[in-house]
């Protein structure tokens, strides 16, 4: 145990869903890392879990009313939103995203979130076509401009018998960040090795048309590249991530550009130079087709005949440009003769820096939370063991603020 946990508060929110279940195994957890935990529940969240169950694991009282009279005569929705070190939202509804991007302050919950100027975590939780709707995308992206971290959501089975991109992450690994972003908040200004550089990141996959309803694309779910961009957010870096298209929420105080296709990936990256460093962690599409279909093509005409024409290799064209960072990185995906490969790509693309993954489908690299990397350089190879894909970024970046010191 760090000794930055000891006398931490953390408020936890508890919003309305199946998943409110894990704010208690959550409070048991951060419990026994010597963090204080005052609980606040949603009248929503007090149809899955009792004030009761929250009090006896927090040892606190429960809040859930605004219109406490004991509570509000020393106004303590105010004092609530600034007590804690760090307020968490877990399970974080649809719902109260919608009323905490709109700013609203119709109940305790969303009023502390409008009050406080604390660091603000999200686990949301919800049916997958509930996070993919067009409005929860944008409160997502709304929340996060607004500087309100997510963790989650995690892809998997859900209560509604539905799967993908909804369910809550686990409690382990909502404590793990918890811990994060208090120690985080410790950190002396000097520990920003980037603080005043320009960090550009691709992550994702691309998605090349065949016709109206159908494309090329990858298993890429983007965690690595996202990873990559809150480390070197961390680390005092202004970022710019050109992402392909994730189930993912968009990194807290980060830029990012939404593309499709790798002619945009490569036109966004070009308008967001110069840059000092860049990394390219996107799956691009190798290929695409030549002339895609503007309808639908019809099975009945049986199996269509594709012309395939190269996509652009971003990396080589911005290691190439004129431009070019100072830094340029680019990641080698393989399933066969990864360090073979890995090398061959930084001689051919010119770059400063590969990071070879071995993505065969029993490693799990491809939408898993790790990752097993070789660093391959002028100066040889380095390899890492199996880690979180956060824990990965962060090495990753510190090396890349060496190398720009170097």
């Amino acid at each position: 145990m760090h000794a930055s946990e000891r006398h931490k508060r953390v408020l936890l929110i508890v919003g309305g869903g199946i998943a409110a279940y894990k704010a208690l195994e959550l409070i048991r957890l951060l419990k026994a890392r010597h963090i204080a935990v005052t609980p606040l529940l949603t009248k929503a969240g007090a149809q899955f879990v009792t004030p009761m169950a929250l009090a006896a694991l927090a040892g606190e009282k429960v809040h859930d009313d605004l219109f406490s009279l004991t509570d509000e005569v020393e106004m303590g929705h105010i004092a609530l939103a600034r007590a804690a070190d760090l307020i968490v939202v877990a399970p974080a509804t649809a719902d109260l995203m919608a009323r905490a991007a709109a700013g609203l302050a119709g109940d305790l919950a969303a009023t502390v979130l409008l009050a406080t100027d604390q660091p603000v975590l999200m686990a949301p939780a919800m049916n997958v076509r509930m996070w993919e709707h067009p409005a929860t995308r944008r409160n997502a992206a709304r929340l996060a401009a607004d500087g309100i971290a997510f963790i989650g959501p995690e892809v998997g089975d859900m209560a509604c018998g539905e799967q993908g991109p909804g369910r809550m992450a686990e409690p382990q690994d909502i404590a793990a960040r918890i811990v994060e972003m208090l120690n985080a908040g410790e950190q002396a200004a000097n520990d920003q090795p980037l603080r005043g550089r320009t960090v550009l990141i691709t992550a994702g996959p691309t998605r090349e048309p065949i016709d109206a309803a159908r494309y090329i694309s990858n298993h890429s779910s983007g965690k690595q590249g996202y990873a990559l961009a809150a480390a070197a957010r961390d680390l005092g870096a202004e970022v710019t991530l050109i992402s392909g298209p994730v189930s993912l929420p968009p990194p807290a105080g980060v830029r990012v550009i939404p593309v499709q296709t790798a002619d945009e990936m490569l036109r966004a990256a070009r308008d967001s130079l110069p840059a000092d460093v860049g990394v390219f962690a996107a799956a691009v599409a190798d290929w695409r087709v030549k002339a895609p279909r503007r309808g639908k093509l019809k099975k009945a005409a049986g199996p269509p005949q594709l012309e395939l024409a190269p996509n652009p290799d971003i990396l080589a064209t911005i290691a190439a440009d004129r431009n070019r960072p100072r830094v340029v990185v680019g990641f080698a995906a393989e399933t066969d003769d990864l360090l073979t490969e890995a090398r061959r790509k930084l001689e051919e693309k010119g770059c400063d820096l590969i990071v070879a993954n071995d993505v065969s489908p029993h490693r799990g690299t491809f939408g898993g939370d790790a990752n097993e990397v070789t660093l391959i350089g002028p100066d040889g190879t380095e390899r890492w063991p199996r880690l979180p894909k956060r824990q990965v970024a962060r090495r990753l970046m510190r090396r890349i603020a060496a190398m720009l010191e170097g």
